[in-house]
């Protein structure tokens, strides 16, 4: 945990330890002593170790002092770290050596170093472990006085407690796997240690930091948190641990580093602060992962309160925060809220009734207990005391938990556990090699470091907390941890609450925590916030926690939180566009603006032509119902019938039976009325013309003749229909394009009958034709006497129905790209073809029933006159017509009129029907 760098290669520890290791030798051969009688004092070789003696030497390695500055290898001592770790593994020997049943009559001894929190230093420390594993061949060596060396017998440890740092337990580790020393760590948890093809005689009792780090993104993760920054610690522990994170948010992929920062080994005047700043570059990162030593903790925090950023971050702290006081002290209001992970763990009540019973007189085993009773009591002892300036005197009569604070370091149940650990491993050893044999047998002398660590990751037992102690392969603690979050509450007092814990997955009371702002709902760390529906994301390339958000346009929805699809033709996005939703269908309602004129002008022309109906049935026989040519008056009007009669199909709601009823009749009506007044036409034309030539009648004249050119032309437009009918059956169709408008709420489906603009110009265009073939000879007998039959009336009448056919064409097909095209096109056909019936109905036939109804006196016979005649009249009545055109003044000379008969004038119409003569 502590900040370390990186180990050396293995045959640079091989050279480092052997000059090391030669240079030590002879220092020893040039101050050899004798070794001193009295047993209470420690031998000056021990002077800054702690040796047991015992049958099986452990050894021991605790970070009893700081680092040292200024190339002093040592720096202050370290009470929590150092003295409770190390007693704690004191303690813990004891009890194993009291304990009948686990190595009996076997007793641990101890060779305990200080590291000094410092690899190097460590190092060279730790080759004290592997002196009796080297022989040393002394025959060329001489003491100043001549005389052999005499060589003190160094203690075989068979397995080393330690270290705490990764950093240090890396460096000691690569030696003590050359002479294959078991080694079983109690707080390094630095990922790289779980290799065990590198460190395969190291295990420890904590969990790696891969857990630690997989423990903390689950917690991002529950926090909703996707963008976060990192800060580590220059060193092993630091940078592994962020590594681990990295890694594993990498393959997670929930989770995007906004900055990874480092803080240096030797911190520069105002490094703090300018992490601090560029932390601030990413503000959306709220959200800070450390792996720190408390030290660089306690730093970060004093920074970031100095540049007023209490409340901003949101700390995410690993063990080396854990629940210690010392990083937060005075700083509590920007540690608020900071959630930090601990291996579980448990305080172990009889360490705390034995090192309060700790005093000078009662531990004087331990060679740094003077030094912490001066730093814990705050007073000096004696003239070589390590407190010079201390105002006070120590009386060696102040009490551990009395006279000054107490509170068991978070460790001390993982040495404990640490050094059981070695025991037990040593009784199954000594239950398969020794079998019934008091004390160690002769397989035991020299313990194979191999075969012990087989039976060290064999091991299973409940802790000193009551907690599982085993190993995986590796050598690793299953990872179990407490979360806590740092609160204060309404009294102000700070304290780490336990809000979850982790074991294999998380388990968290989100209810339980408590952030600055007093807002219970969890702070923001994203780099985008979501989406809203119906918005995709476009992710920022290279960032994948990051976006823009993108609205799904027109008829997309949101398929997914990336993509924007179409929707189905028939289809529109809903209002959420999360999904799609039928396009309402319509048709032109009977209500409608658009229905209500059509009808309204239909019914009164079908009543309108009813009334002409039943009048012309009710005087069949009068002269002017006669001479309007009764067979042809009545397909007239049914023609013109029809054409009003059409706009009801026409707004009906489109089924199979109004869509045939659509094509037999949309065309029909007017074929019956400009096929008649094509064969009136017609025949007035011929019969002028023939009369020209001789007074002989044209043939095809009858009544009979013209019905049957009539039918004739009517039938041309049915068969058109039974082959459209045949070729296409009639059904209909929802068009969903005619009204799918850029908005897609206002989009509508449009049920229709299966008739396209080809069709119904097809459908129209024979009865259009008939209509102009109509007006063509209109325009032939337009010089016709208005007192022969109705040519000028119906050529009045093609004239303007032409006109209304001519406005009907841009109308209705200049609508095509109208979302009203549905209504403007129905009305506009109906109202057209009302129109030209109302056309044909008024100009040809109100006349004749205002005569028939009003004026009965004119609707009588006047005298048969021979066809010769007639003709001879309307030529006569043709040419003078013309010549007066010709003359000035309208003189016409009187010479065509001799030899014609003198007829009788009259100012009234008379009306002649061609039936009344004999042809």
């Amino acid at each position: 945990m502590a900040v370390d760098s990186k180990c050396p290669s293995l045959s640079c520890h091989c050279f480092y330890f052997l000059q090391l290791f030669n240079c030590c030798w002879l220092l020893v051969c040039a101050t050899q002593k004798p070794a001193p009688t009295d047993p209470q004092q420690p031998l000056q070789e021990y002077a800054h170790s702690i040796r047991l003696d015992g049958d099986i030497m452990l050894g021991g390695l605790f970070p009893v002092h700081a680092r040292g500055e200024r190339g002093v290898p040592c720096g202050e001592l370290k009470k929590e770290k150092g003295i409770h770790r190390l007693e704690a593994m004191l303690f813990a020997i004891d009890l194993i050596n009291k304990d009948p049943e686990l190595l009996p009559n076997v007793t641990l001894g101890a060779r305990i170093l200080d590291t000094c929190s410092r690899d190097t230093y460590a190092l060279e420390q730790s080759l004290t472990f592997v002196q009796a594993l080297i022989e040393r061949d002394g025959s060329d060596v001489r003491c100043a006085n001549g005389d052999q060396p005499i060589f003190a017998k160094p203690d075989k440890v068979v397995g080393v407690i330690g270290a705490a740092a990764s950093s240090v337990s890396i460096m000691v580790a690569n030696i003590l796997r050359l002479f294959k020393i078991p080694q079983i760590s109690y707080a390094s948890t630095a990922p790289e240690l779980s290799d065990n093809t590198r460190y395969d005689f190291f295990s420890r009792v904590v969990p790696p930091d891969s857990y630690q780090a997989q423990a903390m993104l689950d917690i991002v993760t529950a926090m909703g948190w996707n963008y976060v920054s990192t800060l580590a610690s220059e060193g092993n522990y630091g940078e592994s641990g962020v590594e681990a994170f990295v890694q594993i948010s990498r393959e997670s992929g929930g989770v995007c580093i906004a900055q990874s920062l480092k803080i240096p080994r030797e911190p520069k005047p105002g490094e703090f602060d300018k992490l601090i700043l560029r932390l601030l570059e990413t503000p959306n990162a709220r959200a800070v992962i450390m792996f720190a030593n408390e030290d660089d903790i306690r730093r970060i925090l004093d920074a970031a309160k100095r540049i007023n950023q209490t409340g901003h971050f949101l700390w995410v702290g690993s063990d080396s925060w854990g629940a210690k006081i010392s990083p937060v002290v005075q700083q509590e209001r920007v540690a608020e809220g900071a959630v930090t992970i601990l291996p579980k763990r448990a305080s172990v009540d009889a360490f705390d009734r034995y090192f309060r019973s700790r005093s000078l007189s009662n531990n004087r085993r331990n060679v740094w207990f003077a030094e912490f009773w001066e730093e814990n009591f705050v007073c000096k002892l004696g003239m070589h005391g390590k407190r010079p300036g201390s105002p006070k005197k120590c009386t060696a009569l102040e009490k551990v938990g009395r006279d000054s604070t107490y509170e068991q370091e978070g460790k001390v149940q993982f040495v404990m556990d640490a050094v059981y650990a070695m025991a037990y491993a040593l009784h199954r050893m000594h239950r398969d090699l020794c079998s019934g044999y008091p004390g160690l047998c002769p397989r035991m002398a020299n313990i194979d470091g191999k075969e012990l660590l087989g039976y060290i990751r064999a091991v299973n037992f409940n802790g000193s907390a009551g907690t599982p102690v085993v190993f995986n392969e590796n050598g690793d603690a299953p990872g179990r941890y407490d979360i806590f979050q740092y609160q204060i509450n309404n009294r102000s007092a700070a304290e780490y609450k336990v809000i979850g814990h982790w074991t294999d997955h998380l388990h968290l009371n989100m209810e339980a925590m408590q952030w600055t702002s007093g807002d219970p709902s969890v702070p923001a760390s994203v780099c985008s916030l979501p989406c809203r529906t119906g918005e995709r994301k476009k992710v920022v390339k290279g960032v994948p926690c990051c976006w823009h958000c993108e609205r799904c346009e027109g008829y997309q929805y949101q398929a997914d939180e990336f993509t924007c699809e179409l929707c189905p033709y028939e289809q529109r996005p809903d209002q959420n566009r999360t999904g799609c939703q039928p396009i309402p269908i319509i048709k032109l309602e009977w209500h409608s603006p658009w229905a209500v004129v059509p009808v309204l002008i239909s019914v009164l022309g079908i009543l309108a032509t009813t009334f002409v109906l039943a009048t012309f049935a009710r005087f069949h026989d009068t002269p002017i119902v006669r001479a309007s040519g009764r067979e042809m008056s009545y397909v007239l009007l049914t023609g013109i019938f029809l054409c009003y009669a059409i706009t009801f199909p026409m707004i009906a709601k489109p089924d199979v039976g109004v869509c045939s009823l659509r094509r037999i009749f949309l065309g029909l009506g007017m074929c019956f009325s400009y096929a008649a007044l094509l064969t009136k036409t017609n025949r007035i034309h011929r019969i002028f013309e023939e009369g020209k030539r001789s007074v002989t009648a044209p043939r095809f004249i009858s009544p009979a003749s013209q019905l049957a050119i009539t039918f004739s032309l009517i039938s041309v437009q049915l068969l058109g229909v039974l082959a459209w009918f045949a070729a296409d059956p009639p059904h209909t169709v929802v068009d969903y394009g005619e009204q799918r408008t850029a908005d897609p709420g206002s989009a509508r489906g449009v049920l229709k009958c299966d008739i396209s603009d080809l069709s119904l110009i097809c459908s129209l265009g024979y009865s259009i034709l008939l209509m102009v073939t109509c007006t063509v000879y209109a325009i032939k007998t337009r010089g016709v006497p208005e007192t022969f039959n109705e040519a000028k009336p119906i050529g009045f009448t093609m004239y303007t129905t032409c006109i209304i056919w001519l406005a009907f064409i841009p109308i209705f097909f200049g609508t095509a790209q109208s979302a009203e095209r549905m209504y403007i096109q129905t009305a506009t056909l109906t109202v057209s073809l009302s129109l030209s019936a109302c056309v044909s109905l008024g100009m040809l036939y109100m006349p004749k029933v205002y005569i028939i109804l009003f004026h009965p006196e004119q609707n009588v016979p006047k005298r048969k006159r021979s066809f010769k005649a007639i003709v001879t009249a309307a030529t006569m009545t043709t040419k003078l017509s013309h010549l007066a055109a010709e003359r000035p003044n309208g003189e016409v000379k009187t010479e065509l009129c001799e030899g014609m008969e003198a007829s009788v004038p009259t100012t009234k119409t008379t009306y002649v029907s061609y039936t009344n003569h004999a042809i």
